[in-house]
């Protein structure tokens, strides 16, 4: 854990982070650990600005976000089982060794994901050990990594589709996906004919910016995604996204039928394990989990920024 006399800060970093609701919700929980920290969302235009914040010895830790979930992994001392298993870097903390602090990290992306599609129930039956589903993961990028180890290893769901522009970024989550436990079945779906021939998927998980389709390949994305969700099969829709808080695709997932968890909540169940690794086992004990929820909330539903 960090000791120093200077301000203690933790930081998200990313491209596009201003909007982000969590600070206020990580400076609740260091002021009921009684730990004079403060949590930041820090723009940070080029890696090296990621680095720069992560050798600071006033930093605590980060969270990392788009575009370097991936590109940071290389510079860390130590990148944990998990990460390297997934391919994906969300959260980064400190292991002192001797006058040294070693980078580390990890991911918690995964326990966002699977929280929040636990949240809700979808009409059909939930895929089961016995009973295994399939799922659709929109995009290829980092956080897709955390999808498809939560959906794969965790919530039964062993046939994951992806839509995704770029055919060499899903070609490059596959191979990510063959260090898993339970190795997926990926297909990259690229047209609504190839969709017509598949199981319809139980969860959809949506990790890519709310941007209006624009170019020939993102309205085949688009129009794909509507052919899955039209069906009369509905199981549980995550979209990471919330910026805003009701995108284009949970607009469309409600108004034909599906439940819906916004992506607000990814954060929300991420806090107990972040937590753990910054401050200590000894300290998060006492993590006020209910006023952290409270307080993300309240910010997500007064922010000008995503609403």
């Amino acid at each position: 854990m960090v000791q120093s006399s200077e301000q203690i800060t933790l930081h998200l970093v990313g491209v596009g982070v201003t909007h982000s609701i969590a600070p206020g919700m990580h400076t609740h929980i260091a002021r009921s650990l009684h730990l004079p920290w403060t949590f930041h969302a820090t723009e940070c235009p080029t890696l090296a600005d990621v680095l720069a914040l992560a050798e600071s010895p006033t930093t605590a830790g980060l969270v990392v976000t788009m575009p370097y979930k991936n590109s940071i992994i290389p510079h860390l001392d130590e990148l944990d089982d998990l990460a390297a298993m997934i391919g994906a870097c969300n959260h980064v903390y400190y292991r002192t060794n001797g006058a040294h602090r070693r980078l580390c990290g990890t991911n918690t992306d995964w326990r966002g994901i699977k929280g929040c599609l636990l949240e809700k129930d979808g009409p059909g039956p939930r895929p089961s050990a016995t009973s295994p589903g399939c799922a659709l993961i929109i995009g290829a990028g980092g956080a897709s990594r955390a999808a498809v180890y939560a959906l794969a290893v965790h919530l039964h769901c062993p046939t994951i589709y992806i839509l995704n522009r770029d055919e060499g970024e899903v070609d490059a989550l596959v191979a990510d996906a063959q260090r898993l436990p339970v190795t997926p079945t990926i297909t990259h779906v690229k047209s609504i004919e190839q969709a017509g021939a598949l199981a319809s998927p139980y969860y959809v998980v949506g990790t890519v910016p709310d941007l209006e389709p624009k170019t020939e390949s993102e309205r085949a994305v688009a129009e794909i995604l509507e052919s899955f969700l039209v069906r009369g099969e509905k199981g549980v829709l995550l979209d990471m996204c919330f910026k805003p808080r009701r995108t284009r695709t949970i607009r469309l997932a409600e108004r034909l039928g599906w439940p819906c968890v916004e992506g607000t909540h990814v954060i929300g169940f991420q806090i107990e394990e972040q937590w753990r690794l910054w401050a200590g086992e000894e300290n998060v004990v006492a993590l006020d989990r209910k006023g952290a929820w409270d307080v993300l909330l309240k910010a997500a539903e007064e922010s000008t920024a995503i609403n």
